[in-house]
């Protein structure tokens, strides 16, 4: 009986002791998961082609987190589905910090309102890292035109529907359903009381092209291409709330009499869900670092693009304000 009972106890030990040594992986895993990440290069997936201004964006962050982390990171274009084609290629990548997303609004919120079967669940398929910039669009028309200000561009728009007696007889060209531009022409007829009708191009040198030689009255352009042409184009206002850096003295669709209107965007930097949070942690950290550097930040304002640096508890915040925003929107223009 003694003897029963002191193998008992062994065998409790034993198990206590296999338990135990189960469970100090687990307890180790974030230790070891920063401690020794990365120790091999990173995949930057970028939703959208070389060259563009997505891509302009990510390389020169990419190139200086590659040197605070001691390792490459592999810019990957994979564009495609306003985005949605990288963010599936992310989303299924293993959660180890190897592979990461550069993204803008479209394949986390804008994609989810259009598309009813994307290849991801972009309410869980991320861990979001942190913003990174924040860029706007300008509304402009022809050097030439009698349309001087916001409040004449609406009045146009009434007085041409009131004409025809139907809506939408104002086009105006932009890069497509779902694109920054769309979505900035959807917030104005919103808020505006307006609607109009979009003529989509191929990218923003076609549209420059359309409103110089008189296809087009107007169009929802990058502020950074609306800038280089200004001696061609008139600027009305940019599409963000505050002035933008890289236009001045141009007034925002607030200052020119649409009240709190804003439609600014993003690009960030997210992980596939799942990815252990001290290597999260990590790359917030070297992402602000980033940012915060003179040559990097120079050469993204040139580009119309503004440092906006975030925690990834801020950034996750903004992506779900800006999703339930543009939801609305849409749904209230229906969506064209």
């Amino acid at each position: 009986m003694h003897k029963n009972n002191h193998l008992g106890c062994k065998c409790v030990l034993l198990m206590g002791m296999v338990v135990a040594l189960a469970a100090m992986p687990l307890h180790a895993q974030p230790v070891q998961a920063v401690q020794y990440y990365p120790r091999k290069p990173i995949r930057l997936v970028v939703g959208f082609p070389a060259g563009g201004v997505a891509d302009a964006s990510a390389r020169p962050i990419a190139t200086h987190m590659g040197k605070s982390l001691g390792v490459t990171l592999v810019v990957e274009n994979r564009g495609g589905a306003a985005g949605s084609v990288a963010g599936q290629i992310a989303a299924q990548a293993p959660a180890d910090g190897y592979t990461l997303l550069w993204s803008s609004p479209g394949a986390l919120t804008i994609n989810r309102i259009l598309e009813k079967n994307l290849p991801y669940n972009a309410d869980t398929a991320f861990t979001p890292i942190g913003r990174a910039f924040t860029f706007c669009n300008a509304l402009i028309v022809r050097q030439d035109s009698a349309v001087t200000s916001v409040a004449q561009f609406i009045a146009l728009a009434k007085e041409k529907e009131k004409e025809k007696g139907k809506a939408g007889q104002l086009q105006y060209g932009t890069q497509g359903i779902g694109s920054a531009g769309h979505l900035s022409a959807q917030m104005l007829q919103n808020m505006a009381g307006v609607a109009l009708s979009v003529v989509p191009y191929k990218g923003g040198t076609d549209i420059l092209t359309a409103i110089i030689g008189g296809e087009i009255p107007a169009a929802f352009l990058s502020s950074t291409s609306a800038g280089t042409m200004r001696n061609r184009v008139r600027i009305l206002a940019v599409t963000s709330l505050n002035r933008d850096p890289s236009l001045p003295d141009v007034p925002s669709m607030h200052e020119a009499g649409v009240k709190n209107y804003d439609a600014s965007f993003w690009f960030g930097l997210l992980a596939p869900t799942g990815t252990p949070a001290p290597i999260v942690a990590r790359l917030n950290s070297v992402l602000r670092e980033a940012l915060e550097d003179a040559e990097v930040a120079r050469g993204a304002r040139a580009q119309g693009l503004n440092p906006a640096p975030s925690t990834p508890t801020e950034f996750a915040e903004r992506i779900k304000s800006d999703y339930e925003r543009w939801r609305k929107i849409i749904a209230a223009t229906g969506g064209t």
